[in-house]
């Protein structure tokens, strides 16, 4: 599953750690797959010192493109909540400017989780906000997006275009691909303008894509939970965006339930 935009301050990274962390309270094996060069995913796990880590969602990539062995676990870290991550640093900006001239180099980051998705029931991908060939690989690797959108502001046009990019790579590439659903986040509902955005967004692309029915509030305490390196189930289970991400939790693996008693009903 991977948490896709394309643009920055919309939540996507505190979603991906906080919708990590329920997935884990309902007792599910969760791995984080870190796949911004900036960090923000790992660092929001509480690893504080990734520019000093020898293997990270870069060497690890490398090791797919060499052909070398991956060891179990390796390089996979585990915080105090039970989420296991692999982490990312600036270095894998480099990385990303190599895949140029690598072949098959869409399908690097999931030679990797090939290796490694047995062994969870959840595997989350936080990505930068742009679509180079890290996005690309991650959509090659999902089998489905979740995309979060700001309610104070929806760009119409920047999600058609997501959507188109999703499509693409759908046809071209990873046939499994779909869009598991638009989640609202860092919303005010008390505002017109908030009220305008899911209307819109409704409007716009309710026909054709789930709308998740969790709004996630504008608070403080998912942010400050991210900067403690906590989720906000941590940092304050009683608030509204921890209320809000264990409702939406509920949601994703209610779809998850209904996907696979589809899938086995096909067979």
């Amino acid at each position: 599953m991977l948490l896709l935009t394309k643009s920055g301050g919309v939540g996507k990274t505190t979603t991906t750690v906080n919708l990590g962390a329920g997935l884990v309270r309902k007792g599910k094996k969760v791995l984080l797959i870190d796949t911004d060069p900036q960090g923000d995913l790992t660092t929001s796990l509480g690893f504080k010192n990734q520019d000093e880590m020898e293997i990270t969602t870069k060497s690890l990539m490398e090791k797919v493109i060499k052909e070398q062995p991956i060891e179990k676990n390796e390089g996979i870290l585990k915080n105090n909540e039970g989420l296991e991550l692999v982490p990312a640093n600036i270095e894998l900006e480099a990385l990303e400017a190599s895949l140029v001239s690598v072949m098959n180099r869409e399908n690097i980051l999931k030679g990797y989780i090939e290796q490694v998705k047995d062994n969870y029931d959840y595997i989350l991908i936080d990505c930068k906000p742009s679509l180079g060939l890290l996005p690309i690989n991650a959509l090659a690797s999902a089998d489905g997006v979740i995309i979060p959108v700001q309610a104070q502001y929806l760009p119409l046009k920047g999600m058609t275009q997501l959507i188109q990019t999703i499509q693409k790579i759908k046809v071209m590439i990873n046939p499994k691909l779909k869009i598991d659903g638009v989640l609202l986040t860092i919303a005010d509902m008390q505002t017109k303008l908030a009220k305008a955005t899911v209307e819109a967004l409704k409007s716009n692309y309710g026909s054709k894509i789930k709308i998740y029915n969790t709004i996630i509030p504008m608070g403080i305490k998912a942010a400050e939970g991210s900067v403690q390196g906590k989720s906000v189930y941590a940092y304050d289970k009683s608030s509204k965006p921890a209320k809000a991400y264990e409702e939406f939790t509920k949601e994703v693996l209610k779809d998850s339930e209904r996907h696979r008693n589809r899938h086995s009903e096909c067979r």
